[in-house]
């Protein structure tokens, strides 16, 4: 009976999959294909030179890689520095920021699009590549906070209070002893904020203005006139860098978990010496 449902449990794991990854093999596969249509024609890597000899999708590229990176920089101080802020608060305090913090990740992409576009406006600023950069950043800064204040609020304060005794300035005490200690928060907040960056097209879509273009957008102009199998072969270098990506990003988190384990385990064979 266990093994009937293992069988089972798999079975129906492995059906998940299939719808999953089925559209994504779907499309890798036909990004190798020499035609245009859905047959099959032969091997071919055509669309992927004329992608890299595409100019427009050459600079959608480079809109949106600058932008993710700038964003998620960018996102990641202004969220680091209001962590700090916030952990100083006391718990009701706290809770109210919090509260205010999880609005944008609750509401939808339409209305903050629509809601930024109008601010923009009504200042009198031209939509275009700076106004693309604030608003990603405007949506980022709520992803990082929820990454780094959890790690910001299991750190020692003991540890920044002696580095202070001994002598440390604040700023190298914090840069010193806060900052690795609260490191695998900020890189998993600045990997979310440059995943949800590239990812991004509704709000993008109504802050761009004329002119610019980001992949997201692209692709959804490319949809009304019908998709070019270059499209294909970008979608593919997009989502085997994603893999890669994430690959790297657990060795790091594994190498800083093993890191603190060994820590920890040197302090306790100190302590029963």
């Amino acid at each position: 009976m266990k093994k009937l449902k293992k069988f089972f449990g798999a079975a129906y794991l492995g059906l998940i999959f299939v719808f999953l990854y089925a559209p994504i093999v779907t499309l890798i596969v036909y990004s190798f294909n020499s035609g245009k249509g859905r047959q099959w024609t032969g091997f071919s890597f055509t669309w992927y030179e004329k992608l890299f000899n595409s100019a427009s999708i050459g600079n959608a590229v480079g809109n949106t890689l600058s932008i993710a990176l700038l964003s998620s920089i960018i996102a990641t101080v202004i969220g680091v520095i209001s962590c700090i802020g916030i952990n100083a608060l006391k718990n009701k305090s706290r809770a109210v920021y919090m509260a205010i913090n999880n609005i944008p990740l609750l509401n939808s992409d339409l209305v903050t699009g629509l809601s930024l576009m109008l601010l923009f406006i009504a200042v009198g600023v031209t939509s275009g590549y700076p106004t693309v950069l604030l608003a990603h950043i405007t949506f980022n800064v709520p992803y990082v906070i929820l990454s780094v204040l959890p790690r910001l609020r299991q750190t020692n304060k003991s540890a920044y209070e002696a580095a202070i005794d001994l002598g440390a300035k604040p700023a190298y005490a914090f840069y010193k002893v806060v900052i690795p200690e609260i490191m695998p928060g900020i890189i998993s907040g600045f990997l979310m904020a440059f995943t949800m960056s590239l990812d991004d097209f509704i709000i993008t879509h109504f802050t761009k203005g004329p002119g610019i273009n980001t992949i997201s957008t692209l692709i959804y102009s490319e949809v009304r006139r019908g998709v070019k199998p270059d499209m294909n072969a970008l979608s593919t270098i997009m989502f085997l860098s994603a893999i890669v990506l994430l690959v790297l990003s657990n060795l790091v988190s594994k190498k800083q978990v093993g890191e603190v384990k060994a820590a920890a385990g040197e302090k306790k064979s100190k302590q029963a010496v």
